[in-house]
């Protein structure tokens, strides 16, 4: 078996069971594997680290299995690892929900559920799955089989039509991987509340499952409150706060598709569709208008896209925060809530709280953090893999100085 051998002093992150091996750490290859092959990581002095996955295209040049040295990376030792993280999800997420309705959920989570690059999500009764890494691929036949046998769902989608993958040299690719092809939309239940969702050519695998518990946060906030929703994609968080009682919603997307599919799920729940407001546009440019307009609301949500896939592309993303969260803190009315969210996996929580307070001095409010959200218990974040905890958000409410 090949393996990748490291310059000395470079096996500190592997000791902490970080699961990524960067291509400057590594001092030789012994063997020449293929992409996606399982190769072993040692030491410069010879001590075995870890198995892994190779991927000769990428910075990240090879993602841990295992840091076990009897491991063997197999059909059953991949039985193992997706059994665990699906009964996980089967018994940890049914506590946290209680007596809520859930018909969606994240199965496997990736690096932290210690299967790299693999994202798996149940939409009733259809799986569909994102590979996103060489390893992965090489196993994904034995994986799609292993998915279907232990959840017995037989509808198996496949959405890694993602850039990441241009990284790992692996092509974009979507469809069916099991079953019929999918011509309907497929229905799902979020806490009481109905959401279509379009698995081909949705956002992500179609719908925010990370945001499902802030979701019904924000519900809570609602009541009697005249309200704007950016970047509301199908409306989730819109059908959330008529549930919850607003007085009104603006709900915006520059997705024509989005608000089609918004419009449907609010008037699928029985909703006062006569309370929102739609508009296809720029975030951006709509939020100047209102300000130049001197509108304001009582509650504002921000849930834009990511803006920043990795930290090199932080200052630009930096910047793009700060102007949103101005923009809407300059739409606040005095005591106004503000639910802001960052899903850029290149901005910390720490450095998005430190654009936000830039945003509110250059707004010249008084701002406070009344909570802090992250991403539902479906996604969990590996102590090992601080990179996991990508969706971070604050309820910020602000006060003219």
């Amino acid at each position: 078996m090949a393996s990748l051998i490291l310059k000395p002093g470079r096996e500190k992150s592997l000791l902490k069971h970080h699961p990524w091996l960067f291509s400057g750490a590594i001092g030789a290859l012994d063997g020449d594997p293929l992409l996606g092959e399982t190769v072993g990581i040692n030491s410069a002095s010879g001590d075995f680290l870890a198995w892994a996955a190779y991927s000769p295209h990428s910075q990240i040049r090879a993602r841990v299995w295992s840091w076990d040295e009897k491991d063997v990376i197999d059909e059953e030792f991949l039985l193992g690892r997706l059994s665990r993280a699906i009964s996980e999800r089967q018994s940890n997420y049914s506590q946290v929900s209680g007596n809520n309705i859930q018909s969606a959920m994240r199965l496997v989570h990736a690096e932290s559920d210690n299967l790299p690059g693999l994202i798996i999500d149940r939409y009733n009764d259809t799986l569909v799955m994102q590979i996103l890494s060489a390893g992965i691929e090489a196993w994904r036949e034995t994986i799609i089989d292993l998915a279907v046998r232990i959840t017995h769902v037989e509808q198996v989608y496949e959405r890694s039509d993602v850039d990441v993958r241009k990284l790992e040299g692996l092509p974009l690719r979507s469809g069916v991987l099991r079953g019929e092809e999918i011509s309907q939309l497929v229905q799902i239940n979020e806490n009481g509340l109905l959401f279509f969702v379009d698995i081909r050519n949705g956002h992500k695998t179609g719908f925010y499952l990370d945001q499902r518990v802030n979701r019904a946060y924000i519900r809570n906030l609602a009541c009697d409150k005249e309200t704007l929703d950016c970047f509301c994609y199908t409306g989730g968080f819109t059908a959330n706060l008529l549930a919850g009682g607003a007085s009104s919603v603006v709900a915006i997307d520059s997705s024509v598709e989005a608000i089609q599919l918004g419009r449907k799920n609010v008037s699928s729940n029985s909703l006062p569709t006569e309370k929102v407001e739609w508009i296809n546009g720029d975030v951006f440019y709509v939020l100047r208008s209102f300000r130049d307009a001197r509108r304001s609301f009582d509650l504002i949500i921000l849930d834009p896209p990511k803006f920043a896939q990795t930290s090199a592309q932080s200052g630009k993303a930096s910047r793009g925060y700060k102007d949103i969260n101005l923009l809407a803190l300059k739409l606040l009315r005095p005591g106004g809530l503000l639910a802001t969210f960052s899903c850029s996996g290149g901005i910390s929580e720490d450095l998005f709280q430190k654009i936000v307070a830039g945003a509110a001095l250059d707004a010249e409010v008084d701002a406070k953090i009344l909570s802090r959200l992250h991403q539902a218990p479906d996604h969990p974040t590996a102590l090992n893999f601080p990179e996991g905890a990508y969706l971070k958000g604050f309820i910020i409410q602000a006060f003219p100085i």
